[in-house]
């Protein structure tokens, strides 16, 4: 086993969940290549393995049965040439998702209701593994409802006859169209333009406010070790709760 000591607390185990995250991540965006080249479909079985120590490995399954702990998915190789680079990475982004936390989740069998909860919600203020591959959304929460004017001149956001605001066709097929609603109405707090999903944004931790990324000068990748995020006006506010 590759645990020194099995994770027992709600903090052990984030903190194992966040470092095999970690490790995923680097996988599919910083080494993409050399992950891609190690997933050779003439090979057997492989699996992407996160470790607690930030080191990620491609390789065969346990083999005693059952495992010590739940296993990736299997033959991730099979899938690689047959499918478009970035799709494929999407899908190894997808079930890495659900190892990760099937994992923290058999690490916490013995926890309560209450720390199950609290670890859940740990592991969510996250954004998952699929999310950072493909860029789909802000790196926080949803904003709130309260969180801008009135969407003027969204090309991606149409209105019901109750008001209602529509999501864009393109995103319904992919079940992004409830994210879509809830931000549609946000505006930049830097360029106070409308939110696009196809466009990366941060929300700042201190004032709440959203902001395209390329208006504050995060990447994806950056916004990935930023753990508390503080927009320029925060920033220069930094006596202020």
């Amino acid at each position: 086993m590759e645990m020194a000591s099995t994770p027992r607390t709600v903090e052990e185990i984030f903190k194992d969940y966040s470092a095999r995250r970690t490790a995923i991540v680097r996988a599919l965006s910083q080494d993409v290549d050399e992950f891609y080249g190690l997933c050779d479909p003439d090979k057997e079985n492989l699996c992407l393995y996160g470790h607690p120590n930030e080191t990620w490995e491609v390789t065969l399954p346990a083999e005693e049965v059952p495992p010590e702990l739940p296993e990736p998915a299997l033959g991730i190789n099979f899938a690689r040439d047959g499918m478009n680079r970035r799709d494929w990475l999407s899908l190894v982004a997808v079930h890495s998702d659900s190892w990760l936390l099937s994992v923290a989740f058999y690490l916490g069998a013995r926890l309560n209701r209450n720390e199950r909860k609290r670890l859940f919600s740990l592991i969510n203020d996250l954004p998952t593994v699929f999310e950072v591959v493909t860029e789909r959304k802000p790196v926080k929460d949803k904003p709130t409802a309260d969180s801008g004017s009135k969407s003027r001149g969204s090309t991606k956001v149409s209105r019901s006859s109750d008001g209602q605001v529509k999501s864009n066709p393109k995103f319904a097929d992919e079940g992004y169209e409830e994210e879509d609603d809830e931000h549609s109405e946000t505006l930049c707090g830097s360029c106070g333009g409308n939110y696009n999903a196809d466009e990366f944004w941060i929300g700042c931790d201190i004032c709440e406010r959203w902001f395209h990324g390329k208006c504050v000068k995060i990447t994806p990748a950056k916004a990935e070790s930023i753990k508390q995020y503080k927009c320029p006006s925060c920033s220069m506010r930094r006596g202020r709760p």
